[in-house]
């Protein structure tokens, strides 16, 4: 659907497209600036430079089995026809080759050595190559003789050999900006001689439910209280996306005390998350104190955004730092949407990782779902691959259950604006989640 649809379909409304409010609220966000660190802190940030391989790996010519280190000439002779699944072919005759062992080496030797004709060293894995061996031929080939042995098959020229630059070549892009630093990457970089690596920091994210009637997890709600489920959901979904985050926990509906305690993070945050408060009832104290501008405080916009579950959404900054700000409906299901589709996207962001949003797919539905018009609707779902390829997608628990749903989710299920019902067999778009089962 193209954006103007997407107009069209929340004028009737007066709703903000979501693609529309994103890309607004993206707009005005920047990439936190690089930092370099060593690559065991490096771990689990994004690279803000590409990086390339400054030498080779491996750094030179080297034994890759433990074995006997030969020239291939001296071998050509020796065994019969056959195969082995790591060297291949070898001759077929009736006699074994005999050659002289002039030394052993070791991972840790050093010094350069050549082979003369008729001469081999015992090698262990990861020993250097001696000068004029091009082949490494397997103990189990031998009778593992140690002044002299008998070579019984003839493997593969290079075959047991592993040369200089073979797996990274000088110059080659190990990994490219905006890429997650991962464990395999680590061992990548520092076998290719990189000690440090540009990347950007994570985000330290602060989330702060707000709301007089909240009470803490541990005890049952009564009639006027509301446990408060998340800001600790919110504060393992900011981790889950890469950031530190830091539960503040409960603020009540007090004007003065509200502004004071998210003025007072921005000290140790690069993005404050709230729940509570973002409509305009009675108790939403929230979207007034954060919508009236003051002198170095900066501003909050509210917008009633075309999304189901929570249409109210708050982007601004507060403080002198003008650090960001995100506003999350009260009610739990929705706070976990909202996060997905606009506190999630501006972590990515302000981490410099791309892309910023889920991936998705296409997926065959399974069963037939309603959902309002004029509202675009993230809906909990199972995702499964069917045999043959391609995916199948079942609705699960939406609507005021959405909490529950999310519960057994592994994706969402995207049901547009002009979507009122989607009927089983129908091809759908689904937002695939990494969640871990």
């Amino acid at each position: 659907m193209t954006a103007t649809a997407d107009r069209e379909a929340a004028a009737s409304n007066e709703l903000m497209p979501l693609a529309e409010y994103l890309g607004s609220v993206l707009r005005r966000l920047r990439a936190l600036p690089p930092l370099d660190l060593d690559l065991t802190q490096a771990h689990g940030n994004v690279l803000a430079a590409d990086v390339v391989a400054p030498h080779p790996f491996p750094a030179f010519d080297q034994a890759a089995i433990d074995g006997y280190a030969a020239r291939w000439e001296d071998l050509a002779g020796a065994g019969r026809i056959g195969s082995h699944p790591s060297f291949g072919q070898f001759e077929n005759t009736a006699r074994t080759i005999r050659l002289n062992v002039v030394g052993d080496m070791g991972a840790a030797h050093w010094r350069p050595v050549r082979l003369t004709p008729g001469t081999c060293f015992s090698v262990a894995a990861g020993a250097p190559l001696p000068i004029g061996a091009d082949v490494v031929v397997p103990i189990h080939w031998t009778d593992q003789g140690m002044a002299a042995v008998e070579i019984l098959h003839a493997p593969k020229r290079g075959s047991g050999v592993r040369r200089a630059g073979e797996e990274i070549a000088v110059g080659q892009l190990l990994a490219a900006a905006g890429s997650y630093v991962t464990p395999p990457m680590v061992a990548v970089f520092a076998a290719a001689g990189i000690g440090h690596v540009m990347v950007r920091p994570s985000p330290r994210v602060v989330v702060v439910a707000t709301g007089d009637e909240l009470v803490d997890v541990g005890r049952p709600s009564q009639p006027g209280q509301v446990v408060d489920a998340n800001s600790h959901a919110l504060t393992a979904a900011a981790v889950e996306a890469g950031a530190m985050a830091y539960r503040i926990g409960i603020c009540d509906d007090d004007p003065e005390g509200l502004r004071g305690l998210l003025e007072d993070q921005t000290l140790r945050a690069d993005l404050i998350i709230t729940t509570g408060g973002t409509g305009t009832g009675p108790g939403d104290m929230l979207r007034r104190v954060l919508s009236r501008p003051g002198p170095g405080r900066g501003t909050v916009e509210f917008t009633d955004v075309a999304l189901c579950p929570g249409t109210s959404l708050g982007f601004g900054t507060v403080g002198g730092e003008e650090v960001p700000v995100v506003c999350l409906p009260g009610e739990p299901g929705a706070a976990l949407i909202g996060f997905e589709v606009l506190a999630r996207p501006v972590i990515q962001l302000l981490a410099g990782a791309e892309p910023v949003f889920r991936p998705g797919i296409k997926a065959h539905l399974l069963e037939t779902v309603s959902s309002p018009g004029g509202l675009r609707e993230f809906r909990p779902a199972y995702v499964a691959e069917r045999r043959g390829g391609g995916y199948t997608v079942q609705p699960l628990a939406g609507g005021p259950y959405t909490l529950s749903g999310l519960a057994e989710a592994n994706g969402l299920l995207v049901l547009g604006e002009r979507v009122t019902t989607a009927a089983a067999g129908s091809t759908v778009d689904v937002l695939l989640l990494d969640r871990r089962r």
